[in-house]
């Protein structure tokens, strides 16, 4: 059985979305292809034929895997979460102690995260490095240029 993943409501819809492209426009474009690629002719001498039966097949297997991710994911309800700790999809406000860069983000699944929208996955060695301390502690990652100290100045939600 598949890991269950816990997501914000965007990222849920997100997910969805896609699937729900993959099944209608994705399948279309396919089928007009296979069948354009049928009208050239012998199909033992094909290559366009086979190219598209192989990017139908591709196509069916992206929509499968998305099926699985969605029959795992679950919600979660941000009002209910304590802000007390860092737990998955807090904001969370930190300090490096060696450069004293502040930076701010949101502990969010892996196929949520977008670095460039402050959002990290709960996998990533920073946040592992992060879950379960609270306001002040200061936690200890490691990276490869070596051991990294951030402050935590702030969890919300």
């Amino acid at each position: 059985m598949a890991e269950v993943t816990y997501y914000t409501q965007e990222g849920l819809d997100k997910l969805k979305q896609e699937l729900q492209q993959l099944k209608t426009e994705g399948r279309a474009n396919i089928a007009k292809a296979i069948a354009e690629a049928r009208d050239k002719g012998d199909l033992s001498e094909n290559a366009e034929y086979d190219a598209a039966k192989e990017a139908q097949g591709l196509h069916e297997t992206k929509i499968a895997k998305l099926e699985e991710v969605l029959a795992s994911a679950r919600l979660i309800d941000e009002s209910t979460l304590d802000t007390s700790k860092v737990l998955a999809l807090s904001y969370v406000k930190i300090k490096n102690k060696k450069n004293n860069a502040v930076m701010t983000y949101q502990l969010v699944s892996e196929t949520e995260a977008d670095l460039k929208s402050g959002k990290i996955s709960v996998k990533s060695p920073i946040a592992q490095g992060l879950l379960g301390k609270s306001v002040g502690e200061v936690a200890q990652v490691e990276a490869p240029a070596g051991v990294l100290e951030f402050e935590i100045l702030e969890i919300s939600r």
